[in-house]
């Protein structure tokens, strides 16, 4: 196990291991790190942390200085310039005629570097856009083509749920998302109830999909005819978490609703899954 400092940069997710090289650092804190782009401004999330050394990329780097007054000014000085080199950039964007959404951008902390991320849908020839923006900045000018899903991460937002976006809040990384996990959870498919601000499947089905996917195992189908202790009924809606099971039942020629626990029922478990499942999930992440 090792010691390490873990730090986040520009208020994302993923967090970074760091030696802490010495340093007094306490969580908050303000950091310049050594990175493949140089040096860059990052926070501590967490101050001191023991890691399996299997997690970590040998050799360990060391943070180089706490923050001054002067570098957090001057993270403060790019983040103000970056409204007008979005403007800037759109500008000649348009100027160009060409087939790209600007999405964010961001100073390098030392200045010496000018990201643009972008959306589009085809190959894009920035060259010419490149030179123009590098003669207004006179520095070095990056342009990166980024997902959709990467867009809602950079940009943020409120999620239907009201909180703020998973992959902007809390995510790291971005896992794979299919519309069989709505189904285990009796989810509607629709896609606008389950489709995040991207457009794409919401990544919080993910989170709970282990528990869910075991408990569908154990359920009779929506539709299926089940054994009751009250006589033979159709299921008409279960519930995971209280493994329970809604039954429609004919009683002396009326229809009656029983709710009973899976374990007091008899059916066939298992069953072939819908031919549609690929299909429909393709519709939704394309």
């Amino acid at each position: 196990m090792a010691k390490v400092v873990v730090i986040k940069f520009n208020g994302g997710c993923k967090p970074y291991y760091f030696s802490a090289g010495g340093l007094k650092l306490a969580q908050g804190d303000g950091v310049i790190v050594e990175t493949s782009r140089g040096l860059e401004y990052a926070t501590v999330v967490c101050p001191e942390k023991e890691v399996d050394d299997r997690e970590l990329v040998s050799p360990l780097k060391p943070v180089v200085r706490a923050a001054t007054e002067k570098d957090e000014e001057t993270v403060r000085r790019n983040a103000e310039r970056r409204k007008e080199a979005m403007k800037i950039c759109r500008e000649k964007i348009e100027k160009h005629k060409l087939d790209m959404k600007l999405v964010y951008c961001e100073f390098s902390f030392d200045g010496g570097k000018l990201l643009f991320y972008f959306t589009s849908d085809n190959r894009v020839d920035f060259r010419d856009l490149v030179k123009d923006l590098a003669a207004v900045f006179h520095t070095r000018i990056e342009l990166r083509q980024v997902g959709i899903r990467d867009e809602a991460r950079l940009l943020g937002g409120i999620a239907p749920c009201g909180r703020e976006c998973c992959c902007a809040g809390s995510m790291s990384d971005f896992k794979k998302v299919s519309i069989k996990m709505a189904k285990n959870q009796g989810l509607s498919l629709n896609p606008g109830k389950i489709s995040g601000l991207c457009g794409r499947l919401m990544c919080c089905l993910a989170y709970e999909n282990e528990y869910y996917a075991e408990a569908y195992k154990k359920m009779p189908k929506t539709g299926s005819t089940v054994g009751t202790p009250e006589g033979k009924g159709v299921v008409v809606s279960s519930n995971m978490l209280k493994m329970e099971v809604r039954v429609k039942i004919e009683k002396d020629g009326a229809l009656v609703y029983r709710d009973f626990p899976v374990t007091a029922l008899n059916f066939k478990k298992g069953g072939a899954e819908s031919a549609s499942d690929d299909e429909s999930d393709k519709i939704l992440q394309d």
